[in-house]
């Protein structure tokens, strides 16, 4: 039986990036039957030479454990409840490679789907850390892990109590807020001068921006659009902004730098 502090990752993507990162894992269980190639080999290979234990169950006793839906696709890892971090070491990291800051924050972000999308491409984009709320936001869990395809066990995120505060914390070490929302006064993503300490915050998928929130940014970007649709997917509006920014960061897209 798992513990009561344990959490779980499944699918062959994240279970095996989540290997490969070093996750505390306790044992690992797979379907009876199961194919043992690809990436499940690959992640069965890792888990023998760590002596991690493997045990062979009846397929619907993997339905049983997860939430209804969930495709774990003949294997589940139990692993210990996701370890957060602290906002001070976000910013270390940042230090320690000798860059200035890049940050994502998420207001309020309520779809699983959308957050293990936005850390997905956080990871990839390569910032240097991801900041949550604690309450009404979604947490990470094994439907986020499995919806980051594994992103979270390389990524640091810290959940705090006050969005709002960290941002004037944030503001009083000279690091820029940025939201991205569609608003009147928001100018195009590509304006902006993101070579510079930075945090881009994306608000919930109904709402957008909470007032304070956005109050509190900088300044505001928005995606230009031409079609009838009347909004991007969070998701998608937060990898672009997130994309355009580390390419200016590597000297292919440089904006016009905007006045506080």
């Amino acid at each position: 039986m798992p513990s009561a502090k344990s959490d779980f990752i499944f699918g062959r993507n994240a279970v095996l990036q989540s290997l490969r990162a070093g996750t505390d894992i306790s044992r690992i269980l797979v379907a009876r039957g199961t194919k043992r190639d690809g990436m499940l080999g690959e992640a069965l290979e890792i888990a023998r030479r760590e002596q991690i234990l493997v045990v062979e169950v009846e397929r619907d006793a993997l339905d049983k454990l997860l939430k209804r839906g969930s495709l774990h696709q003949g294997i589940v890892a139990e692993a210990g409840e996701f370890e957060y971090v602290a906002l001070q070491d976000i910013l270390t990291a940042a230090q320690s490679k000798e860059e200035p800051p890049f940050l994502l924050l998420l207001d309020n972000i309520q779809y699983v789907t959308n957050f293990g999308a936005l850390l997905r491409t956080a990871e990839i984009i390569g910032v240097h850390g991801v900041i949550i709320p604690e309450h009404r936001q979604a947490g990470v869990t094994a439907q986020v892990r499995k919806a980051s395809a594994g992103a979270v066990d390389f990524l640091n995120i810290a959940q705090v109590t006050n969005l709002a505060q960290t941002i004037d914390e944030l503001k009083k070490q000279n690091i820029w807020v940025v939201g991205i929302e569609e608003a009147p006064n928001a100018i195009s993503f590509d304006k902006g001068d993101y070579t510079i300490p930075i945090a881009f915050v994306v608000g919930s998928e109904v709402d957008g921006l909470r007032r304070l929130t956005r109050e509190k940014c900088d300044y505001l970007v928005q995606l230009p659009m031409w079609g009838k649709t009347p909004s991007l997917n969070v998701s998608v509006a937060g990898s672009i902004v997130l994309y355009e920014a580390r390419m200016q960061r590597v000297g292919k897209s440089i904006g016009a730098p905007v006045e506080r």
